[in-house]
């Protein structure tokens, strides 16, 4: 290669790599069939490689392409990054500010606090990543985070806010009808609600609480969401977070003295975005709307 490659040619691969097809990764960039072919022809003949081959089903990406995504992805995120920067340059609290949390706080808990963030600075522009998945935030695949473990990156302005606490959780006619625990071992005569595949967070979690084991649970799903609503519905037990249930009458805590969590939570963000009005701003906020929810 006698010169640097375009972004636009990376742009383009990327999108034939998340459609499987021209004309998807055109429709989804706003730009022609013929151009979007033109870039990865381009971008094959520069790295002197195939990228795709065609079927029947549309493009596959070849060995090649797979070990260039991530380093695209990459490109990708720093390019997001930098339009989120060069949008909110000089326009003080306003511009966009990306902000990642688990499945739970994001839809149960942060909701309020972005609405008085909106309605304090109408020029902010929020992106609410909800995953249970801990984003890069050296990378800057967002610029806030909050994460439920202590950080471990460094160049990271984090902010300890409190702990989480977590319960084993019933509706009142599930215990009515089934009866109610008094007991850990009663938990294997209940329908338990928890988790498909296994993550490091729940291996440490089982050290303490060893009965909560996939192939006790009746109900298995890998979404929070989805065990709290199964939960809710009075389905069985299954774990949730203190503060949240106190919001439905119906929920009864049970075992509370044997199956006590808690989950340190943090708030934090690139030490580069200190100077950013829009990010400190939504930064400060996040603070103190989570120091009170886990207060």
């Amino acid at each position: 290669m006698t010169k640097s490659i375009g972004w636009e040619l990376y742009r383009s691969f990327l999108a034939v790599l998340a459609e499987g097809s021209l004309s998807g990764a055109a429709r989804a960039l706003g730009l022609t069939q013929p151009t979007v072919g033109r870039h990865v022809s381009a971008l094959e003949a520069a790295l002197g490689q195939a990228l795709f081959t065609r079927s029947q089903t549309g493009l596959l990406a070849t060995e090649a392409a797979l070990s260039l995504s991530a380093y695209a992805e990459a490109m990708q995120r720093s390019a997001a990054a930098l339009e989120r920067a060069a949008i909110g340059a000089g326009e003080g609290v306003s511009g966009t500010v990306r902000i990642s949390a688990s499945e739970v706080i994001a839809v149960h808990v942060l909701p309020p606090a972005l609405a008085r963030l909106r309605k304090a600075h109408p020029g902010l522009r929020l992106e609410l990543v909800a995953t249970n998945r801990v984003q890069d935030l050296l990378q800057r695949e967002v610029d806030i985070a909050i994460r439920m473990t202590p950080p471990t990156q460094e160049a990271l302005i984090a902010r300890r806010v409190g702990d989480v606490a977590l319960g084993l959780f019933a509706r009142d006619d599930y215990l009515a009808e089934h009866g109610t625990p008094q007991r850990l071992a009663d938990l294997s005569r209940h329908a338990l609600i928890g988790f498909d595949a296994e993550t490091p967070f729940l291996r440490a979690a089982r050290q303490k609480f060893p009965a909560w084991a996939r192939e006790a649970f009746s109900l298995r799903s890998d979404s929070d969401l989805a065990q709290w609503a199964l939960v809710q519905a009075g389905c069985g037990i299954g774990i949730g977070q203190a503060a949240l249930a106190a919001r439905d009458s119906r929920l009864v805590r049970v075992l509370a003295s044997e199956c006590t969590f808690a989950l340190e939570t943090w708030v934090t963000m690139h030490e580069d975005l200190r100077g950013s009005p829009r990010c400190k701003a939504v930064f400060d906020a996040l603070v103190d709307w989570l120091r009170a929810y886990t207060g």
